[in-house]
């Protein structure tokens, strides 16, 4: 049995800076597409924009509705010290990770207008509670948070602006994510509408993304064989569609692994979704059988991660490295903006 360093080792690989992409391609189907087809086991390269001519006839395209929320806040405190909070949780106050240790009574100053009073920790998040009317906690974060991104982009040039617009997908609807799944960002509505006039069907699900997408796997992830918790729903109309989709053999092809692990969390052992909804720590990997994806849309994740893993689930360790030397050699852009690969 390998051990853990080994395995991570096994998922590692070096890359120049240069080819971190610190914004989108403009227009954004104006990406780079690298194409794997399994069965002829054959690679090619082609343009986003062109992704109608390599997809099976009359797929299914799943993609996640989440939208990024602003989850950044730069809080001061009483005695003048800056502290940077992530947003991990709205549902029972506002749980946030903070840059700085905080004290359990302290006060947080967002404006003058907005204070918060720091009530709970369970050692790695804090409980904040807001000193103003609760109902306008969802302004406030619109209004004064900043969004937040993966820390290999720290030094990307967008503004704030920016980000909120190009740090988000055309499908974003439901708000609670604190990542964008970036698979998605290489769409564009007049995309959209020529895979569906050409008998490609667009089925929405959603899936938060939570801290842990930028998070380093863990030894005890990897024992238990079980990663962070992510909400997940699928709408009863999406539920339908996907198992209509599987009785008529038409290939079901996941935008992104939130998708991935949405699908594969709700359905059962013979790939039929039956749960609506629910929070997942699904973990995949090399030996794991997919049930009801058959292709995925990617982007190219950073080395010794989780996700890449998971798309290692389709392909095999050894064959998805190929891919991505190959990918390297065409300079191809990676990571959160960059270009992207699908599997079919």
């Amino acid at each position: 049995m390998p051990t853990f360093k080994e395995i991570l080792a096994a998922y590692d690989y070096s890359f120049p800076k240069e080819h971190i992409a610190e914004s989108p391609a403009s227009p954004r189907d104006s990406a780079k597409l690298l194409v794997y087809d399994r069965k002829k086991k054959k690679v090619q390269t082609a343009i986003f924009k062109d992704i109608l001519d390599f997809l099976p006839k009359n797929a299914v395209l799943v993609v996640n509705r989440t939208k990024v929320i602003p989850a950044n806040l730069h809080l001061t405190k009483a005695t003048g010290g800056k502290v940077s909070a992530l947003i991990l949780n709205q549902e029972k106050g506002l749980e946030v990770m903070a840059n700085k240790k905080l004290t359990i009574g302290e006060t947080l100053t967002l404006t003058k207008k907005h204070r918060f009073t720091v009530t709970k920790s369970n050692g790695k998040s804090w409980l904040l509670k807001p000193d103003f009317p609760a109902k306008d906690l969802h302004a406030v974060i619109e209004n004064y948070g900043s969004t937040p991104l993966p820390p290999y982009l720290k030094h990307s040039p967008l503004s704030e602006a920016k980000r909120k617009r190009e740090y988000q997908t055309v499908f974003a609807k439901d708000e609670g994510s604190i990542a964008a799944p970036t698979a998605s960002l290489h769409f564009t509505k007049p995309l959209l509408k020529k895979l569906q006039k050409n008998g490609i069907k667009i089925v929405e699900v959603t899936l938060h993304v939570h801290l842990g997408t930028f998070a380093p796997l863990t030894e005890e992830q990897w024992k238990q064989q079980k990663l962070h918790s992510e909400y997940f729903e699928i709408s009863e109309a999406s539920q339908k569609a996907l198992n209509e989709a599987k009785k008529q053999k038409r290939s079901v092809v996941a935008v992104g692994t939130t998708v991935v692990r949405t699908l594969e969390s709700a359905s059962d052992a013979k790939g039929k979704i039956q749960k609506r909804f629910g929070d997942t720590k699904l973990f995949l990997t090399e030996k794991s059988t997919i049930k009801v994806v058959d292709g995925l849309i990617t982007n190219f994740h950073v080395p010794r991660s989780s996700l890449l893993m998971l798309v290692s689930a389709f392909v095999g360790r050894k064959k998805l490295m190929e891919l991505y030397t190959f990918a390297m050699k065409k300079n191809f852009r990676f990571f959160s903006f960059g270009d992207a690969m699908l599997i079919i």
